[in-house]
């Protein structure tokens, strides 16, 4: 049985990541990308407008208008337009919702064959995050389930700061979700799927497929966009410690104002280079516990192959 899968994604980011995130896909088989573009990226969206397999949208002042206006949080954005792409017409089977720095990496068989593998009663898959070395191209540190021996894990890995951090992850644990489409009454979250307002059940791990998270490119990259995620995004206040407050669990967030407070950019840099600058000891200490992942992704190479008129 042929399995058809797509990606919805809401991007704002330079046409060169754009087009190496969507030519990146293609490659591993999917039958549509539904790309929302949250800011006009006239040379992006005309490369994406001219592939047979590709569905883009400026998400410009008409697009939101239609929709009661544009929400300030762009997680709002994202899931808005996540439900609409799951909500139009199925040209797929399954659809997942993904950012632009997120790249599915199957194991030995096919995305494709591993969601035809599922049985009739999924109607949702979770594939989990390995997250990257930053400074890399190709060494990842990989999802470590929960469970009584994960704490101890990750303290040892990251003595320093790992008992604040959720499976010794900058970013989310919670990967990403494959929604089987065609039911009714749904809401797509960025890590989560609703149905009539209840979380949607029938969901099983998607072990054989894992979601390469590029989250900090290296440390200018990471350095950059930190104080919009201490504000806005992922390291932003709402969000709960990995550590209980009374055995001394800091937020993220916390964590972060601390550290930028009372050290400042050198404390900042240490923190990376514990957590996530790619180093020899790093690699060493998460290949002793059998994380390390290598995947290369060859995103430029795959990106000019799939839009040989772009500069990518």
């Amino acid at each position: 049985m042929t399995v058809r899968w797509g990606i919805s994604s809401t991007i704002l980011a330079p046409t060169p990541q754009i087009l190496r995130f969507a030519a990146y896909h293609l490659e591993q088989g999917a039958h549509r990308l539904y790309i929302y573009l949250d800011a006009p990226t006239p040379e992006a969206f005309n490369h994406l407008k001219a592939h047979p397999k590709i569905r883009v949208r400026t998400c410009d002042s008409a697009y939101w208008n239609q929709r009661g206006g544009r929400p300030d949080k762009h997680q709002v954005r994202q899931s808005t337009n996540a439900t609409h792409a799951y909500n139009r017409k199925p040209e797929v089977d399954w659809l997942i919702h993904m950012d632009v720095d997120e790249f599915l990496v199957p194991q030995l068989l096919s995305v494709d064959d591993v969601l035809a593998r599922l049985g009739d009663n999924t109607v949702a898959a979770r594939v989990r995050p390995m997250e990257l070395l930053g400074g890399s191209a190709d060494a990842f540190k990989a999802f470590l389930p929960s469970g009584p021996a994960r704490a101890d894990t990750v303290t040892q890995i990251y003595p320093t700061y790992g008992k604040h951090l959720r499976a010794g992850f900058l970013s989310h644990v919670a990967g990403k979700l494959f929604v089987r489409t065609g039911l009714p009454d749904m809401t797509i979250q960025i890590h989560n799927a609703f149905q009539d307002n209840a979380i949607l059940q029938g969901s099983t791990e998607l072990v054989q497929v894992d979601l390469a998270h590029c989250h900090a490119t290296s440390w200018e990259d990471w350095h950059a966009a930190f104080k919009y995620r201490l504000e806005h995004g992922s390291y932003r206040a709402e969000l709960k410690p990995a550590l209980a407050r009374d055995k001394g669990g800091l937020s993220v967030h916390e964590l972060f104002q601390s550290i930028a407070s009372e050290q400042g950019d050198a404390g900042l840099r240490a923190f990376y280079d514990e957590v996530v600058g790619d180093s020899p000891d790093l690699r060493a200490r998460l290949e002793a516990h059998g994380l390390l992942r290598k995947v290369n992704l060859d995103l430029e190479a795959l990106a000019a192959k799939h839009f040989p008129d772009a500069s990518v």
